[in-house]
């Protein structure tokens, strides 16, 4: 994965992540989302305000994931569309490869050199 700041992976919509750092982040997520549920139940303010923060997490990763694929972050906005949003995340993010070399929203994030 490399030298990936946790902090830039879950706030920021800036720059590219690889799928390896995407499946990685969506990882960490649903093991937060899934503590969060056992230790905190699913009822109440805090684990209402833990779903938003998981929820705006996952979107700062899709965001830059569809900037490594070479688009914008507004194709996002299919994850509203029931079944049909996870099986274009599923596919698009998950497992096709993004652009090779830089784009317009930044280097690319497996380029070692």
């Amino acid at each position: 994965m490399g030298n990936v700041d946790m902090t830039y992976l879950f706030t920021s919509v800036e720059g590219r992540i690889s799928r390896q750092q995407w499946w990685i982040g969506i990882g960490i997520l649903v093991v937060i989302w899934v503590l969060s549920a056992v230790l905190l139940g699913r009822d109440g303010l805090i684990p209402f305000i833990v779903g938003i923060l998981i929820w705006l997490g996952g979107i700062m990763l899709h965001i830059k994931r569809c900037h490594d694929r070479g688009k914008s972050g507004w194709w996002c906005l299919l994850l509203l569309i029931p079944f049909v949003g996870f099986i274009w995340a599923l596919i698009d993010l998950g497992i096709l490869p993004g652009t090779i070399g830089d784009n317009e929203y930044g280097p690319d994030p497996l380029d070692t050199a």
